[in-house]
């Protein structure tokens, strides 16, 4: 194993979930791939087209040569528009064309993973011709990876791997992004603090400390006298935090204590996946 240790975590946890992703869509139907997902616009056989796609590029396989349909009204942006180049050109792909293609691209990143060598700074290729850190590059297909197995479990009623290697992944990669926003999106005000107490095959609880000049951060203690505590269970945090629910459709779900005013503006600005 050559592999930098700082990069196992990563590949690991890839492995499992792009693993599983192969297992869940091998026995579908024809039919099946056409099924609509919690991916916004995005079919069964979408998101495997831009797993295929994206595992392809970090392998450096040439981006395919095609022109994208006028009429697709989620794609509103460049990066929309890059992402979709993978997608669009394999719509018409069969069932036994896409499982291959996808079984095929899991051996070559493998085998390119078991091989690499590379330090976790190396600089990689990332989407619009950018580049990015092979650590973050790694990270970022873990990342990507278990959303969408995700997003597959539940259009074909198979849950599951809830607390799996990658679900750790988005956990982290998502609190990350937590500090803005509370602190900038929903404008929590100086010094205060904002708990988030989540349940479930993930539990953890967060503290989003606001200080005197408006900057967020974010830590594992306690806060004695939070603004606001948002309680949900682990499922609904990524639903939330990936797009793939509003906050208002899991209401339900979701206990608020403190300010509701700024409960709310946190909440409709909680997802941070583009």
């Amino acid at each position: 194993m050559t592999v930098h240790p700082s990069l196992q975590t990563y590949a690991d946890a890839w492995t499992h979930s792009i693993e599983s992703i192969a297992e869940l869509v091998k026995p579908l139907a024809e039919g099946e791939w056409n099924r609509r997902t919690p991916c916004p616009a995005w079919s069964v056989r979408d998101i495997v087209s831009h797993i295929i796609g994206m595992e392809s590029e970090q392998l450096g396989d040439p981006r395919p040569i095609h022109t994208l349909p006028r009429d697709l009204y989620h794609v509103q942006n460049d990066f929309a528009r890059y992402m979709e180049m993978q997608v669009d050109v394999r719509r018409h792909h069969t069932a036994p064309e896409m499982t291959s293609e996808l079984e095929y691209t899991i051996i070559r990143r493998a085998r390119q993973l078991r091989n690499e060598s590379r330090a976790p700074e190396t600089m990689v290729r990332a989407p619009l011709g950018a580049e990015q850190t092979l650590e973050l590059a790694l990270r970022m297909r873990a990342f990507d990876v278990w959303v969408h197995e995700q997003d597959l479990r539940a259009t074909l009623g198979r849950p599951g791997n809830l607390d799996s290697p990658g679900a750790t992944i988005v956990r982290d990669t998502l609190l990350e992004a937590l500090p803005k926003v509370v602190a900038k999106d929903a404008g929590a005000p100086a010094n205060s603090a904002i708990v988030l107490d989540v349940h479930g095959p993930l539990e953890f609880l967060r503290t989003v400390r606001v200080d005197a000049e408006g900057r967020g951060s974010v830590d594992g203690s306690p806060s004695l006298g939070p603004l606001v505590t948002l309680a949900m269970d682990w499922e609904t945090y990524f639903l939330l935090a990936c797009g793939r629910v509003r906050a208002g459709a899991v209401a339900e779900r979701i206990k608020v204590e403190g300010d509701e005013e700024l409960a709310t503006a946190i909440l409709q600005n909680f997802a941070v996946t583009p």
